[in-house]
């Protein structure tokens, strides 16, 4: 498989992360747990990035234990060509899944709050076309515009959170343990997926300048992005209630809604720019990783190729079912249950198969290669 042109530092990978992964407080996200947890809420991103830590630390060992590798060539390699493929397939299904469930939630975000008379199937297909362009161009090209955007959409974020305490109580974030700390634990476990990226970035792993770069990168964009849901979860609930949150689909676009500036009215066209960058960047990166994937399992070079094709594929299914609102959601809540496990162990395999063919022995020299 041909990789890119050059190769991407530390700063574009970060940036690249920290707006795939947190742009997740914005969609249904926080509706999915606040139904559980109640009070809580705000524990869930916590306590799924500790029980994320070890998933993420092995995945990061036997990656960068093997030289100009990225997760589908590992896999192969350890599990062989037969089972290999069979469990990157399993992958590329779950990655596509995931992918046009999460896409179709977007385009109803727009839909329904933003452009109301505009056709669905025109939202979605410029919204793949966008991303198709963009993965075209490579990871160098996405790298350097997540880069380049990142403070002016975080900037915005921190902006509508602080302007949106004007109508918060303390009082909501009690009682502390929502529905106690026992089933707190038990969601969160169940729903680890949600970092499930941290997995796929292996994909990508080659392409950075150095093996070191790939392993801190990731542990910095992931600390980050667990204290940003954290605070956004806790100012959700400081605002709506978890009573009020449970009848939000999406608290983010509510949040910016209820917004006054003195005498402006439809604060929210501001932070939608913002916004819809990042989602943007976030299923471009998404169709890059696929297209890999795939490159990958049928031995196609120019792998950027495919994210046409991809993209057209997901706007087909995307718009399939009726009721995106509440049919999309229920399924990509499944599609989380279901991941977790996988994300959990699948790493852990991993190491374990890499440990017993003696390869993690060679870990520093192939780093320093």
């Amino acid at each position: 498989m041909e990789q890119s042109k050059g190769k991407i530092g530390i700063r574009e990978f970060v940036a690249m992360v920290i707006l795939v992964v947190g742009v997740k407080l914005s969609d249904d996200t926080p509706a999915i747990f606040v139904n559980y947890l109640s009070n809580a809420l705000w524990m869930a991103p916590i306590i799924i990035g500790l029980f994320s830590i070890i998933p993420i630390f092995l995945t990061l060992k036997v990656i960068t234990a093997y030289k100009n590798k990225n997760l589908h060539d590992v896999i192969i390699h350890l599990f062989g060509k037969f089972l290999g493929t069979f469990l990157s397939c399993i992958l590329v299904l779950s990655g596509l899944t995931g992918l046009t469930l999460d896409s179709a939630i977007y385009v109803d975000i727009i839909g329904t709050m933003y452009f109301t008379e505009t056709p669905i199937l025109i939202i979605y297909t410029v919204l793949m076309a966008v991303c198709a362009y963009g993965a075209n161009k490579g990871l160098e090209h996405i790298g350097s515009v997540s880069w380049l955007v990142l403070f002016y959409i975080k900037f915005s974020l921190l902006i509508a959170l602080i302007l949106s305490l004007k109508e918060s109580s303390s009082s909501f974030l009690f009682p502390f343990f929502g529905p106690g700390i026992v089933e707190v634990v038990k969601k969160s476990t169940t729903h680890v997926s949600i970092f499930v990226e941290f997995f796929y970035l292996g994909l990508i792993a080659p392409y950075l300048v150095s093996a070191k770069a790939y392993k801190k990168g990731t542990w910095i964009a992931f600390s980050i992005v667990i204290i940003e849901i954290t605070i956004s979860f806790i100012i959700y609930l400081l605002v709506f209630d978890y009573e009020g949150l449970k009848m939000i689909d999406y608290p983010y676009q509510e949040l910016i809604r209820l917004i006054r500036v003195g005498f402006l009215t439809n604060i929210e066209t501001f932070f939608f720019p913002f916004w819809i960058i990042a989602s943007f960047i976030r299923f471009t990166v998404y169709l890059y990783l696929i297209a890999i994937f795939i490159g990958g399992i049928c031995n196609i070079k120019n792998f950027e190729y495919l994210t046409p094709i991809i993209a057209t594929i997901v706007v087909i299914f995307g718009i399939a079912p009726e009721a995106p609102t509440f049919t999309i959601f229920k399924i990509r809540e499944n599609l989380i249950n279901i991941l977790s496990p996988m994300f959990l162990l699948l790493p852990c395999v991993m190491w374990i198969v890499a440990k017993l063919r003696g390869d993690l022995k060679h870990e520093k020299t192939s780093q320093k290669n």
